[in-house]
């Protein structure tokens, strides 16, 4: 099968910001990546989602670099802290290979992490897996800041989208991760990724095949954002399955911003879930506040996730 997207790169405009750089030349913009892909961490993880982890695990690929500059991000050694040695570039065929490995592990689907300053390399390898025997449903997990233009290239490639909604204002977007016009763009995104995939829908053992699922992380200090993302989830469907996650810690720069240096309280959190059964968003996801500490990873490990007691919950 024929590679066709990695020439999108030769004018790089695969998200929002809209670089213009050639990076098949090795420019690089905002992500700090140029062609090839930048590969953190590959393996089975149990602590995504129930529909998506499962019992074997969802296979994930950690893609190094962002099109984000969250303050608050847990993953920033990954994202932002690193040099261009720290960690192994493949190209589309290799990765195509590892998603093949995933598959024959027993991974219930191919779990892209980051992919959206990589949409273009990652279709090429998408595509070359498929036509080697991929089955299994391939996520794009992303952190809503994508290209509504990228999306469509892309159809037909991916099977579960599953997208973070961060903002539905504009001021805070720029000042907690430097995406000025994320609230303009978030709302087009979600639902060009609802009219490719639909509902979620998941098999007879509860895994999920294909569909939408969103995902919005609660803030502290942040109540009236957060029912603004909720509505905007609502508005293109109340029956969209939706993620309203607790699990925020002060990570990164966080900690010397006033309004971020402190974990959701309770009572913020259950007001969200009280606005949520308001707008109707009844395929809902929740967590316990103490998953502010389960779901923390650390790259500097070889495995950065300790998933041993989310085994045992199964």
């Amino acid at each position: 099968m024929k590679r066709n997207f990695s020439q999108y790169l030769e004018h790089c405009e695969c998200c929002p910001h809209n670089c213009g750089v050639n990076r098949l030349e090795g420019e690089m913009g905002i992500c700090k990546i140029s062609a090839d892909l930048p590969i953190a961490y590959i393996g089975l993880h149990f602590g995504e989602e129930p529909p998506i982890s499962g019992k074997n695990g969802s296979g994930t690929i950690f893609f190094a670099g962002c099109n984000l500059r969250c303050v608050f991000c847990q993953n920033f050694r990954i994202s932002q802290e690193f040099t261009k040695n720290s960690f192994t570039y493949v190209s589309p065929e290799t990765l195509a290979e590892e998603m093949i490995k995933l598959q024959t592990i027993g991974a219930h689907n191919v779990n892209l992490v980051s992919p959206s300053h990589v949409v273009f390399q990652v279709a090429d390898a998408i595509k070359i897996a498929k036509n080697n025997g991929l089955t299994i449903p391939v996520v794009y997990n992303s952190n809503g800041y994508d290209s509504v233009e990228s999306l469509k290239k892309i159809s037909g490639l991916i099977d579960i989208y599953l997208p973070d909604i961060k903002y539905m204002d504009n001021r805070i977007a720029k000042e907690y991760s430097f995406a000025k016009s994320y609230a303009d763009n978030v709302e087009a995104v979600l639902r060009e990724m609802y009219s490719q995939v639909g509902q979620l829908n998941v098999d007879e053992n509860g895994i999920a095949k294909h569909g939408l699922l969103v995902r919005h992380l609660v803030l502290p200090n942040n109540s009236e954002n957060t029912k603004k993302c909720l509505s905007a989830v609502a508005k293109i469907s109340p029956d969209i399955f939706i993620s309203i996650m607790s699990q925020y810690t002060p990570m990164h720069k966080a900690e010397k911003l006033s309004s971020l240096n402190r974990p959701l309280s309770q009572s913020e959190y259950n007001e969200t879930l009280k606005y949520a059964m308001e707008l109707g968003l009844e395929n809902a996801f929740i967590q316990e506040l103490e998953s502010q500490k389960t779901y923390l990873p650390d790259f500097e490990k070889e495995i950065p996730f300790d998933d041993s007691n989310l085994k045992k919950e199964m």
